[in-house]
């Protein structure tokens, strides 16, 4: 009887399942081909690639049977063999079919972007649907792509409704309760998936890609979207919170500073400079993915960046300086709070946001005229609420007149007339009479990669190599317009990547797609002259404010990047789940179940070589990270009333 209830009752969910498994399968080989080069060929690898693929399929697939399952256990004979039930599972099936097809189109091009499974990225871009709906159609031919996804699917179905893999073949009578023995299975699996197994392939592999495509797509979708916040205390190698805030004070202790409480858990320090104040105004320009790689002060040779390189050689230019992470909100935490990234999505994004110690509380402390300047519409990833409720004045898209718009894409303005909105911003408040800090974002180097026709000499659309030159023109326009401004001789232009244009590599966190440019320029205030110390992106809040010679009461994390000593270098880089430490070319990863990998770093190779157990930065990059976690988690990085 078993397998007659299985050969009718449940043929139509055991196809599905097969359809699925195999649609799965070709998506992870179409992968693993469209990264020939990047992943392992050990036998042994693929074996575990497509066995691990196999089994999160299998879990992956049993979770949308659910419903179906349920509905074939608990239908009547009678109604079970309706004609319009069957009709109507064919109908239902067909659909998912076409869901399954259309999630393996979108998972190549989800891979073509990141090299990654579906992540907490495509979570937030399911949230954001005007955006990443425009940037599709603006960067893919949507007409082919509809064609062939109907095609599959209609390929797939109409073979399916042929062979009658939906519709039982043979009639048989059944009892509720020897349905429910067969159906029992298909419902209580997805229970004890869900609460047994985690997706966690990396442990498994060496090599990045091989890990990513071990993975379910839709599992991976739907762990991410459960995930998109990671209690450190839970999931990570943690000490007693007391110890590691006392750990946290000595290590973010520095000449010139004074904690203004004996209290563990309070970080506030007095910052006391040497130097004479100043009133510089500041425009500090964050560009969307622009790698340090880029650039031919970093050893490009393409001749991408002709105007930065430029600026650069005359400016103070920090050459080794690393992103927190792989987004753009990432890198606004970062820059603004200076605080190391906690796992789980960005701060920016995050509930109770709201009056943090920010660098733009610190400026309009001092009485500046605080902006955020944005050429796209910031209610994208909460930007307008998080900077409008930190200390910011918000500009954005909405603030653009036609006139003011010459170009735009689905992510906002071009870099060009986003450069003239903020020199017409600064115009405004040196006419008030106030000082000005700007915070502008860029997003002309993030595909669809367009920008006005006769700029570079690369057409527009055509890849990130003319998106890159595009902008690198656009910052060239902004210098030579700040040059003939009254307010200029006052200003130091500071430009800084978000993160980098491409984290994907072989190891779980690639420590050379971290690293950024970090230019402060203005030739009558900074001298020219290169910086080597090993940095972070939460180092630049306290660097600028060291810069303006200011004494002030701080709770960021970093420090002053030209006043550190040989032993406080260090590096913060991670992923929305690993959270990686370097000090000097030592490297230490934390990661969920509250495992923990070190390494050693070859700066010239990029290699990460496993090395052995170190109990001193396992214990820095606890204090940094769990630090960091609890004192947001319990509103000590709020400003001061």
């Amino acid at each position: 009887m078993f397998k007659s209830i299985l050969r009718t009752r449940f043929k139509g969910v055991l196809s599905l399942a097969g359809i699925y498994m195999s649609i799965a399968m070709a998506t992870r080989t179409y992968l693993l081909f469209f990264s020939r080069a990047d992943v392992s060929w050990n036998i042994w690898n693929l074996i575990k690639v497509y066995a691990m693929g196999a089994f999160y399929d299998i879990v992956s697939v049993s979770y949308m049977l659910i419903p179906f399952a349920l509905l074939v256990t608990l239908l009547t004979d009678n109604a079970f063999y309706k004609r319009w039930r069957m009709t109507s599972a064919i109908v239902f099936y067909t659909i998912l079919i076409a869901a399954a097809i259309f999630g393996a189109f979108a998972e190549y091009f989800f891979w073509e972007e990141f090299s990654t499974r579906f992540n907490f990225i495509a979570i937030d871009y399911l949230v954001y649907t005007s955006e990443v709906t425009n940037n599709i159609f603006e960067s893919y031919n949507i007409p082919l792509v509809v064609s062939l996804w109907t095609l599959f699917t209609s390929a797939v179905a109409s073979l399916a409704i042929r062979k009658k893999l939906f519709t039982p073949s043979e009639r048989i009578s059944t009892t509720i309760w020897q349905r429910l023995k067969v159906g029992s299975a298909f419902i209580i699996f997805p229970f004890i998936a869900f609460f047994a197994f985690g997706q966690n392939t990396e442990r498994y592999f060496d090599n990045q890609y091989n890990s990513e495509l071990a993975k379910d797509g839709v599992y991976s979708l739907g762990s991410a979207y459960i995930n998109n916040e990671l209690d450190y205390h839970k999931f990570y190698v943690n000490n007693d919170d007391k110890a590691t805030l006392t750990e946290l004070r000595k290590l973010l202790a520095t000449d010139g500073s004074q904690y203004t409480s004996s209290n563990p858990d309070d970080i506030t320090r007095k910052i006391t400079s040497s130097e004479e104040a100043k009133s510089y105004n500041v425009i500090l320009i964050c560009n969307e993915s622009l790698s340090a790689s880029f650039l031919g002060a970093f050893g490009n040779t393409e001749k991408l960046t002709p105007n930065l390189d430029s600026i650069a050689k005359q400016s103070m230019l920090f050459t080794n300086l690393y992103a927190t992470g792989t987004r753009t909100v990432r890198g606004m935490e970062a820059i603004t709070l200076s605080i190391p990234p906690t796992p789980g999505s960005s701060i920016v994004r995050r509930p109770g946001n709201e009056s943090l110690f920010t660098l733009g509380s610190v400026f309009s402390q001092k009485g500046y005229d605080t902006k955020f300047v944005y050429g796209g519409y910031g209610y994208f990833d909460n930007m307008n609420y998080f900077f409008g409720n930190n200390g910011f004045k918000v500009v954005d898209r909405n603030f653009f007149t036609k006139e003011e718009t010459r170009f735009a894409n689905a992510w906002g303005v071009c870099d060009g007339d986003l450069f003239k909105k903020a020199i017409q911003e600064a115009d405004s408040s040196y006419a008030a009479g106030k000082p000005f800090f700007q915070y502008v974002m860029t997003t002309s180097n993030h595909r669809p990669y367009t920008y006005p026709e006769n700029c570079v000499d690369i057409p527009s659309g055509s890849g990130r190599e003319g998106a890159v030159k595009y902008t690198d023109y656009a910052m060239g326009q902004l210098i030579r317009d700040a040059r003939s401004k009254p307010w200029f001789k006052n200003t130091l232009i500071i430009i800084v990547a978000d993160h980098c244009n491409n984290s994907a590599g072989k190891s779980s966190i690639n420590i050379e797609k971290y690293h950024i440019p970090f230019i402060v320029y203005n030739p009558n205030l900074v001298k020219p002259t290169k910086v080597e110390t090993q940095c972070s992106q939460i180092d630049v809040a306290p660097t600028i404010l060291g810069l303006m010679g200011w004494s002030y009461e701080s709770k960021f994390f970093g420090k002053n990047i030209l006043t550190m000593k040989p032993e406080e270098q260090r590096a913060f880089v991670g992923t929305y789940q690993k959270l990686g430490y370097i000090k000097g070319n030592k490297v230490v990863v934390l990661d969920v179940q509250r495992r923990s990998e070190f390494f050693t770093y070859d700066k010239n190779t990029n290699d990460l070589t496993p090395s052995t157990k170190n109990n001193a930065l396992l214990n820095e990059a606890v204090a940094y990270y769990q630090g960091a976690y609890y004192l947001y988690k319990n509103g000590l990085t709020k400003k001061p009333i």
